[in-house]
């Protein structure tokens, strides 16, 4: 059996995580990410929700900052491949999630500045590591 890191000065520890749902009623995803807005931000008004939440990007966003997810209380398990959950409030219907830790990735977000090499994936895991 291999010995488990220690954690070391220096260390990288990188979290790469994928979250796919799949949108089976776009009015009731909108909707829940406009009020997710209006919940993180209470003086946010109906109207500036509508206005500023428009397209998938958004609603998106919205959904992560409030939560820190897409599908707030999705089940671990989502059930069968293709298989969709219809009646969720949100809209959406969980359809897996993967975590990977990296260690050790040679050169952290951070040490790229600005600008991040063409062709370069951030999610890929490095060769080696």
């Amino acid at each position: 059996m291999d010995e488990m890191p220690a954690p070391t000065a220096g260390m990288t520890i990188s979290v790469r995580m994928r979250q796919d749902v799949v949108i089976v009623d776009p009015e009731r995803f909108v909707a829940s990410a406009r009020a997710a807005y209006r919940e993180d931000s209470p003086e946010i008004t109906e109207e500036r929700a509508v206005e500023d939440i428009r397209d998938v990007y958004d609603a998106v966003w919205a959904l992560l900052d409030r939560f820190g997810r897409l599908a707030a209380d999705a089940p671990a398990s989502a059930g069968l491949p293709g298989q969709r959950i219809l009646d969720r409030p949100d809209g959406l219907s969980p359809a897996g999630e993967r975590t990977c830790i990296v260690l050790n990735d040679p050169q952290p977000l951070q040490d790229y500045g600005c600008f991040m090499p063409e062709g370069y994936d951030p999610f890929a895991v490095p060769p080696g590591v």
